[in-house]
């Protein structure tokens, strides 16, 4: 690992990422449903269990039962002391935490931004997971209403000297691409017949950075990026 950076869990995306995350930042990673997302995100807060951080794991589509069920049998720690899986999906049935306290993470951006102030005042987490941004967005009645607490979320992160992965499904995700310090890329494709994944990384600020697609895999033990080989 190069000095002053953190990794994402998997080694060769830390490759092209120039020895991995620089931290203390928000980092975007994007992507078409079924792309691999939330299976990146994990990689990423396990590598922070692993080194013997406090993490935090928001997700907002996903209930927390499936996550800890999927992700538990490709052999990640998801009940470890140090990994707070926080359930805002918004199906009642699947809260695992209180109704009224999931919510408070949920409701919209600006909420979300306080809900995890709050829980920095117990306890600090060195890397923040919010899987998808998107929910919040859509929910969101103005562009410029979400534009502001974005930008409001983006600096109490960095206040909180948190390092962040969220993620998005929409194509087009202008203001936070803007904001953020880096953005991964992670694309579904059909070639000779065949599905293929690929992925680049479109912005990191602060550092060189590998501008090549390059493929990569889901398996039953996670996400395998390949850096020395080129996508078709």
């Amino acid at each position: 690992m190069a000095a002053g950076r953190i990794s994402t869990g998997v080694p060769g995306l830390d490759i092209m990422l120039n020895g991995g995350l620089i931290p203390g930042r928000v980092y975007l990673v994007k992507g078409s449903p079924g792309s691999g997302k939330t299976t990146l995100a994990m990689h990423f807060a396990m590598a922070g269990v692993a080194n013997g951080e406090n993490v935090m794991f928001i997700t907002l589509e996903e209930p927390a039962e499936n996550i800890r069920e999927d992700f538990g049998k490709m052999g990640f720690d998801v009940y470890h002391e140090n990994f707070m899986l926080i359930d805002a999906t918004p199906t009642t049935e699947h809260y695992v935490l209180v109704e009224d306290f999931s919510e408070s993470f949920a409701k919209n951006l600006n909420k979300l931004t306080e809900s995890i102030k709050e829980q920095f005042r117990t306890r600090y987490y060195s890397r923040v997971v919010v899987d998808p941004i998107t929910m919040l967005k859509l929910a969101s009645k103005e562009e410029l209403e979400y534009r502001k607490a974005f930008l409001g979320f983006v600096k109490t992160m960095m206040r909180l000297r948190t390092t962040v992965i969220i993620t998005s499904e929409l194509e087009r995700t202008d203001i936070e691409e803007y904001l953020v310090s880096g953005i991964i890329e992670m694309k579904l494709f059909e070639h000779n017949g065949e599905l293929k994944r690929a992925i680049k990384i479109t912005k990191l600020r602060g550092s060189g950075f590998d501008n090549v697609i390059r493929p990569y895999d889901i398996t039953e033990r996670g996400m395998v990026v390949h850096p020395d080989k080129t996508a078709p």
